[in-house]
């Protein structure tokens, strides 16, 4: 593939962006390929290469590029105005769907990034309990704020920064790590600090360091857990909301979190983040009670529009249709790698997958660890070359949409098989 064009890009942005890139997730050596433009379930570079992507911005994009519905309606709201400072019909409406569809929110918070919605929710969770200390999972990824950027999936395992420079001993002290999908762990640190947990935050099913599922009966462990010791979980759904169903893991598996938060899928494309609750929680939220949040940004119309676009387009869809593409993809790759006698893992859920270099059952943040990472990237690597663009690392979750096709996905199939015999053999 040529790929000169992107190549002088990343050389001058290299000189006016960290590393080439607005995001750390986005790099690779020798340099990331420059998107020109995206539409249904492929993407175009500067070199005019054509990909079929997976990657799908990492996970909002469910309907696929520059669906037309969504275009549409911003388009439409960009000559209505792109930010007031005041409210607007927009967030009641966007308000609305999301709590139809989520039992658990009856009022919710809209903010700019997944970051912002975590970030408040934590600080909620804290000033409702009247508490210091929260649990997290060894590997979870809940945005790049001090409080949980230990031990931290996505970006920050790839690029081996699990704990980030900058951030003092004093930010995460009250930060209390357990391994995933591990109820007697979580149990213990109960018990050592009775009475001083506010809040145990965690993905239903892990998507950055993943996918990875929860074991039988573990989200259901964590409510009876967390209900016992008075705590409050959170289900973090940036990733897994309108994503396993119209209602995100929770529906999925029936559990029912305290706080709930959303992000990605919800602004159809656009900056997005989202914390819920109960009436009697959220009442906590300035200004109606004293836990303080504010943005500029929050409730932006051109948001507010592509998501609900976005929520009412997906009521219309199947979700049995989408979560068998995602089960064609994973049988199919799994019986390449089996064929290939390559040890590997195909894990995921629904519309999310990812095949993993070892020969261990990946159920936790250690053993995402035992992955060949510098396999997969030669893995990512055969891939582009062949036309596929899968998110250029081992610790993060590929993405279908319902603008994938079953040819797609056999295609796909041949790919991997044909640069998995070439690089991995």
């Amino acid at each position: 593939m040529n790929s000169k064009r992107s190549q002088e890009l990343y050389e001058k942005s290299s000189t006016l962006l960290p590393g080439g890139v607005s995001s750390p997730v986005r790099a690779f050596k020798p340099y990331p390929r420059f998107i020109k433009y995206g539409k249904g379930s492929r993407i175009y570079d500067v070199d005019d290469n054509e990909y079929i992507d997976y990657c799908m911005a990492f996970g909002p994009l469910i309907l696929g590029h520059a669906n037309n519905a969504v275009a549409e309606a911003v388009s439409k709201q960009v000559f209505n105005g792109t930010i007031f400072g005041a409210p607007s019909e927009l967030e009641i409406d966007f308000a609305e769907l999301i709590c139809k569809h989520f039992p658990s929110i009856e009022m919710l918070r809209p903010v700019s990034t997944g970051t912002e919605a975590t970030m408040h929710a934590i600080r909620l969770a804290r000033g409702y309990t009247g508490r210091k200390k929260i649990i997290k999972m060894e590997g979870g990824f809940h945005g790049a704020h001090d409080t949980v950027l230990v031990k931290a999936g996505s970006g920050a395992l790839t690029h081996s920064v699990p704990n980030s420079a900058g951030i003092p001993e004093e930010s995460t002290k009250n930060t209390i790590l357990v391994p995933y999908n591990d109820l007697n762990a979580i149990e213990e640190v109960f018990k050592a600090n009775p009475g001083e947990i506010a809040a145990l935050i965690t993905e239903p099913v892990m998507g950055n360091t993943g996918p990875i599922l929860p074991k039988d009966g573990y989200l259901q462990g964590l409510r009876e857990l967390t209900t016992a010791n008075d705590a409050l979980l959170i289900f973090d759904e940036v990733i897994t909301g309108f994503r396993l169903s119209l209602g995100g893991a929770q529906k999925y598996f029936a559990v029912q979190p305290d706080i709930t938060t959303l992000g990605k899928i919800v602004g159809g494309g656009l900056p997005i983040g989202v914390f819920g609750a109960s009436s009697e929680i959220m009442s906590s939220i300035s200004p109606s009670g004293p836990v303080y949040q504010a943005g500029t940004f929050a409730g932006n119309p051109l948001s507010m529009c592509a998501g609900i676009t976005t929520i009412k387009s997906l009521e219309k869809i199947n979700y049995d249709d989408l979560n068998s593409l995602g089960e064609l993809m994973r049988t199919s790759l799994g019986k390449v790698a089996q064929e290939l006698k390559i040890p590997h893992q195909v894990q995921g859920i629904g519309s999310l997958f990812q095949m993993f270099l070892t020969a261990k059952p990946v159920e936790n943040y250690a053993d995402a660890l035992t992955c060949d990472s510098a396999a997969f990237m030669k893995l990512f690597h055969g891939l582009l070359d062949e036309g596929i663009y899968i998110p250029p690392s081992q610790y993060e979750t590929s993405f279908v949409s319902t603008a994938h096709t079953s040819a797609d996905v056999e295609k796909t199939a041949e790919a991997f098989a044909k640069v998995m015999s070439e690089v991995l053999m």
